[in-house]
């Protein structure tokens, strides 16, 4: 077994800094309803459809590339325990329409995300190649 120490640090980092901007938008942008929470989970999706396509296409020699921006960044940076916190809140509050339409449009925006981001990047990438 090869030695995993630069995997593990790379993911903690990145981790790290995923988390604090994670809370730094949710500080920012504060509100009744989980806009910040739907916004991250949406663009972190995004950018992990992008960043498979660069890291297998572009970067595929880069081999802590992955771990610190998909793991480490994006996976602190997404929050899907929040998301259904916050959806289950949402209901909690006698608010079944609201809270509906959030459990259901937050997925539903993170799949659009990560494979448009991910057809994106793909066509952007092999039109360099050419």
């Amino acid at each position: 077994m090869r030695n995993q120490a630069p995997i593990v640090a790379v993911v903690s980092l990145g981790g790290v800094i995923g988390a604090l901007l994670r809370y730094g938008v949710g500080t920012v942008w504060m509100s009744e309803f989980p806009w910040a929470t739907m916004t991250i989970n949406a663009v972190g999706c995004g950018a992990m459809g992008a960043l498979i396509v660069l890291v297998t296409e572009v970067w595929p020699s880069q081999k802590l590339l992955r771990p610190f921006l998909g793991t480490g960044v994006l996976g602190g940076f997404t929050t899907f325990s929040t998301y259904a916190s916050d959806g289950i809140t949402i209901l909690d509050r006698g608010q079944f329409v609201p809270g509906v339409l959030y459990l259901m449009a937050t997925p539903l925006l993170a799949l659009t995300a990560v494979f448009a981001a991910f057809a994106f990047t793909t066509r952007l990438v092999e039109r360099r190649v050419r």
